[in-house]
């Protein structure tokens, strides 16, 4: 019988943060049970987990990703949560994932008795959205031009997988997430979203997030590592930030959930830094 594991990432009690199921060995699963298992779990994403392609490394593994519909490219809370469960039984230290994007090192370490784990994303890419793209995006939200904020434009950046990024000119905007998912699910399709990332800005390095994810059957994410990446990509492409940069996310707070992701940018390197706690159910 396969062992799964429940975690929830980017929060240190079990009320917050985002779940995710872990499967620490799948090497006997196919891809259709993968899909059953996941879609049992009804997590956003679950991870499964089997050794790394050098078979003598005991702190490499390859990581997949699973929504209750498909297969993901990447997961962020996922990766975390998998993280600290190797953490906790292999001990603190660095570890080596490989996923469908790429090389992922992740670092786990013991903060006054709490395991975080901070990932490396692959190189991300941050370019323009089409301005029909916004328009179709905007309708299937139910917002209005006039309710973006002018100075964080709409970019679709990548760390892993793609996200369109959409900044709310307030927080009561933000706050108000009742969207055709069956028009933004077409859209997304199209444009080979994993999740559409509203933003608002509380302070220079201070942003609340939430994430419709509709391609993987669900209505929001409650922490998205991946797209905390992206974002982190695309605030340093803009000229946001300092190269050297610490970000706050705060995300679940809207749906009953609230997740903390720390992001970190470091000049120099393209990549982007990603940490949060993560605790077993």
């Amino acid at each position: 019988m396969t062992e799964v594991l429940h975690y929830a990432a980017f929060t240190t009690t079990p009320t917050g943060g985002n779940g995710a199921g872990v499967v620490l060995d799948a090497s006997a699963l196919d891809d259709a049970q993968l899909v059953v298992i996941a879609a049992e779990l009804g997590y956003s994403e679950s991870a499964f987990v089997t050794p790394g392609p050098k078979p003598d490394d005991d702190r490499s593994f390859t990581l997949r990703f699973f929504s209750p519909k498909a297969e993901v490219g990447f997961c962020g809370h996922a990766t975390v949560a998998t993280a600290v469960a190797l953490g906790e039984r292999l001990g603190v230290g660095d570890f080596d994932f490989h996923t469908a994007a790429g090389e992922v090192p992740v670092t786990v370490r013991n903060d006054d008795g709490v395991l975080k784990a901070t990932l490396t994303s692959v190189e991300p890419r941050v370019h323009e959205a089409a301005p029909a793209d916004v328009a179709e995006a905007l309708a299937a939200l139910g917002w209005r031009d006039e309710e973006l904020d002018a100075e964080l434009p709409p970019r679709i950046a990548f760390a892993g997988v793609r996200h369109l990024v959409l900044a709310a000119a307030t927080r009561e905007r933000l706050a108000e997430l009742d969207y055709d998912f069956d028009r933004l699910l077409r859209l997304m399709e199209r444009l080979d979203l994993t999740t559409v990332q509203l933003v608002w800005r509380e302070t220079p390095t201070v942003f609340h997030v939430r994430d419709p994810f509709p391609v993987g059957g669900v209505v929001e994410d409650a922490a998205t590592g991946a797209a905390a990446a992206a974002f982190g990509a695309y605030a340093r492409e803009l000229g946001l930030v300092a190269e050297d940069a610490e970000l706050t996310l705060h995300q679940g707070h809207d749906m009953g959930q609230p997740s903390l992701l720390e992001v970190e940018l470091h000049a120099g390197d393209p990549r982007v830094r990603v940490t949060g706690a993560a605790i077993s159910l």
